[in-house]
């Protein structure tokens, strides 16, 4: 009788250890994997976050800085909540809705403040001062409090028995970064 209960367990312990392996295998598993990444600022989003970081051409470097630390915490509020999946052989999609920061908001409302002060953006010769505007910007995405909801429809292929997400279009990286404009 104990050999018995003891190969039962064996089977169940072998069997519950797979059956969790195929449970992170699905591709709503994923997108939240992706997303929890962005989250908890795992280092592949921080990688991917210095490379956005560097675009910004007319950042000096503690610009850059501040709106790293900007992003960060932009990354760190965001929510979701899975909301369907629909898979079709080894193509599926996962239907999420987002809420992030509203930058767009932000960014256009610096733009508007650009075209009517351009005299305080100003330098001592009477010149546009980037750098002015940028300080400009970063102190209003730091301060921005407005949230925007976004659905991402996430694709993912399966490749090899595992599920993988597709590389994100580029209305979705803007969603993901609340600067896509509605």
């Amino acid at each position: 009788m104990k050999k018995l209960l003891l190969i039962i367990g064996i089977v169940l312990v072998m069997t519950g250890c797979s059956f969790g392996t195929d449970m992170d295998n699905n591709p709503t598993k994923q997108v939240e994997k992706y997303l929890n990444n962005y989250q908890t600022l795992d280092s592949n989003v921080l990688t991917k976050l210095d490379s956005i970081v560097n675009q910004e051409e007319t950042f000096n470097q503690d610009q850059k800085d501040t709106y790293k630390d900007i992003l960060k915490k932009h990354y760190q509020d965001l929510t979701y909540t899975i909301k369907e999946e629909t898979v079709n052989g080894d193509k599926a999609t996962v239907e999420t809705e987002i809420e992030v920061n509203d930058y767009t908001k932000a960014l256009k409302d610096a733009e508007a403040y650009r075209l009517t002060h351009e005299s305080d953006l100003l330098d001592d010769e009477g010149n546009f001062d980037e750098a002015k505007f940028s300080d400009y910007k970063l102190e209003l995405l730091k301060s921005n409090k407005e949230r925007v909801k976004y659905t991402i429809y996430f694709s993912l292929t399966k490749k090899n028995d595992k599920w993988q997400l597709d590389n994100l279009t580029e209305t979705e990286e803007e969603k993901l970064l609340g600067i896509y404009e509605y």
